[in-house]
Parts: C-alpha cells; sequence; structure tokens
C-alpha cells in the first residue's frame, strides 16, 4: 500500500531546497535506499518537473524506481510558491503543490504520472488539493488521485 505523507506551512527558497528537503525526509521516513537524494537532485536538473497548469502550477519530482524501497507520496504545499523548472521548455514557472512520488514499478509510475497529469488539469481538484485542512490532505489525495491506481501502485 503506497504510504502518503504531506507537509504544509514550510518555506523553501529554491527548487533544489525543496528537493533536498523530499530527498531527507524520504530518507528518514524509510521509503527510499541512501541513493534516493542525489538521485532526485539529478533527474531534476536532467528532465525538470514543473507543470503549468490553467490556474495553478505543480512540481512532481521522481527519480528511477531502483532508488525506492517502497511505494510512497510525499504531497507538500509551501507557504509561498517554489520556483521550478516547467517541464516543456526552460522558463520556470511558481509551484503551489509538489508532488514527490516514489515507486518500485516503472509501469506504475507511468500510469500514476499519467493519471496525474489528467487529474491536475481539472481546476476543482487543484483548489481542493491546495484549500484542504493540512490533516485532510493527504486523504483527499488518496481518494481523488490514488484509489483508482492502488492496485498499479502498490
Amino acid at each position: 500500500m503506497t504510504q502518503i505523507f504531506t507537509r504544509t506551512g514550510i518555506h523553501f527558497a529554491s527548487s533544489d531546497e525543496a528537493l533536498k528537503h523530499i530527498g531527507a525526509e524520504m530518507l528518514a521516513k524509510g521509503v527510499v535506499h541512501d541513493s534516493y537524494p542525489l538521485a532526485l537532485l539529478e533527474r531534476e536538473a536532467t528532465f525538470p518537473t514543473g507543470i503549468d497548469l490553467e490556474h495553478h502550477a505543480v512540481a512532481i519530482p521522481h527519480c528511477e524506481a531502483q532508488h525506492a524501497k517502497s511505494p510512497a507520496l510525499y504531497l507538500i504545499r509551501p507557504d509561498e510558491p517554489v520556483r521550478f523548472q516547467r517541464a516543456d521548455d526552460d522558463d520556470d514557472i511558481p509551484v503551489t503543490l509538489i508532488i514527490a512520488l516514489i515507486v518500485e514499478n516503472p509501469a506504475a509510475q507511468l500510469k500514476l504520472l499519467k493519471r496525474l497529469f489528467g487529474e491536475l488539469q481539472n481546476p476543482e481538484v487543484m483548489d481542493a488539493l491546495l484549500t484542504a485542512p493540512s490533516s485532510q490532505l493527504g486523504e483527499l489525495f488518496r481518494n481523488t488521485l490514488l484509489e483508482p491506481q492502488m492496485s498499479a501502485v502498490s
């Protein structure tokens, strides 16, 4: 079963700072191998994950499945937007939601990414994720975006 970790009320000066935080937190939670923090930074530098949506922007940092010990997601709603480079060009965008994926199965990762890209384009879904009380963020994400994928990700 995919674990979901959440964090709100945090500030990052840069996307690198956010990625370093993700690496350290996921290592501390025991869901990734020691190789994960560096692999996450390197993957983001080569293949940026900022996605500009209609009203918001998200980043979905991830790396190769070999760095994962168990499936997890880390949802971060920073206090202020964090600038991430766009996935589709060289510009950067202010990201209001960071969704770090830790997936053991590459096929499941691709399915989950496709689902996220589709669902996050719905302004109602994004508004709900951005306004939900922090205590309900993980459950809302699981019920809205993850449940249909549970068997593929786990």
